[in-house]
């Protein structure tokens, strides 16, 4: 379904909702982010206040998780749950076309539905980037789409107004030879092969120091190519916690971070050093962990739940069967009485990069009640 149709699909000219914001200061000569339409005068003065400021009173965004393993329709996990090996999971970037990725359509669909921001997996646990890197061939761009999907989205929400957030796996890779390996880090750090896969480096021809510059590169790329970066959104944790998480230097992560974007917010899940900017658990840890419900209820920092319309990356079987609007109100509802928190809810594009329509009829019915009635 493209822009056009959307708009159709959904009733609305469009022009209110999706009018490209102006903004300026120009009497301080500042550039202020247009998704920080409202926060211009904290902006000049301390711009990640005003970027925080922006994200607690957001509430509402856009996760989505697209990849290879969208192709498959088996979930984001399903290298690791199958066991493909290495080089035959690579095989699966000659297919990769995404015809039907559309980023003016999702950010319409964002604006429609009420969300303020989105969030994109730029590389999953898989290490398949959907931007343009010079750190490895296994991209977008080097695929039959040759397509920066990144960019791409980065264009559309800064024309929007739309914030953008970017999902960075960090301490789970399961493809570059030097990240963390099964023999010392679990978390499903590996998938568990059998024979082992030699395309790992082991022993003392390991280095994470190499994995780890490999992703600072990475990271450098997308806070240098891509405008204002509303947060960047590190996955990956189990595998840190399993062992000596010094060996990953995150606070030399962090700085990088702080470096290029100053104003960009650092989640990591439930945190690990403490300096992160806001806590990003699933909904679930909330709901059955009273010691992480806890923790993060006690401290004063923002909360942006996770959460999914049916599951996170595209799974076939659930084709047809995609809970609808009431499911979404009560994941607002639930966010909501955990101190005001945010919901980052999930969509999960098929193969070609469409979404379901069962969730954008779903997404438009939200809409129409937030306008309405607010979150």
């Amino acid at each position: 379904m493209h822009r056009r149709t959307l708009l159709k699909f959904m009733g609305y000219g469009g022009a209110s909702l999706l009018a490209t914001p102006l903004m300026s200061c120009a009497s301080k000569k500042i550039a202020v982010p247009n998704y920080l339409s409202g926060f211009e005068g904290t902006y000049t003065t301390d711009p990640k206040q005003a970027n925080m400021d922006w994200f607690t009173a957001a509430k509402f965004g856009m996760f989505i998780h697209y990849g290879l393993y969208s192709l498959l329709g088996r979930g984001e996990w399903v290298q690791i749950k199958e066991k493909i090996p290495v080089l035959e999971y690579e095989k699966l970037k000659d297919r990769f076309t995404a015809e039907n990725f559309d980023a003016d359509f999702i950010t319409d669909l964002a604006l429609m539905a009420g969300m303020k921001y989105i969030n994109i997996t730029t590389r999953h646990h898989d290490s398949f980037c959907l931007f343009n890197t010079k750190t490895t061939s296994f991209n977008s761009v080097n695929s039959p789409a040759k397509r920066d999907l990144v960019e791409e989205l980065a264009t559309a929400c800064d024309k929007k107004g739309l914030g953008l957030c970017l999902y960075f796996s960090h301490g789970r890779d399961w493809r570059h030879p030097h990240a963390a390996n099964n023999d010392k880090w679990g978390g499903h750090a590996r998938p568990t092969y059998n024979p082992k896969e030699n395309y790992y480096k082991y022993g003392s021809e390991h280095d994470l120091d190499i994995y780890i510059e490999y992703m600072h590169e990475q990271l450098t790329e997308l806070l240098t190519n891509y405008g204002t970066i509303a947060n960047i959104w590190l996955d990956g944790h189990a595998v840190p916690k399993s062992g000596d998480t010094a060996q990953f230097r995150m606070q030399d992560t962090y700085d990088l971070i702080h470096n290029l974007q100053p104003q960009t917010l650092i989640s990591y899940k439930t945190g690990y050093l403490g300096t992160e900017d806001f806590y990003a658990p699933e909904i679930h840890w909330l709901e059955q962990r009273p010691d992480v419900q806890k923790q993060m209820l006690n401290a004063k920092k923002p909360i942006e739940i996770c959460s999914h319309i049916a599951g996170w990356g595209y799974t076939k079987k659930f084709d047809g069967k995609h809970p609808g609007a009431e499911a979404i109100f009560k994941k607002l509802k639930t966010a909501k009485t955990y101190n005001n928190s945010n919901l980052l809810l999930n969509l999960a594009p098929r193969g070609d990069g469409s979404f379901d329509p069962q969730d954008i009829a779903s997404l438009t019915e939200v809409g129409e009640h937030i306008r309405k009635f607010g979150i």
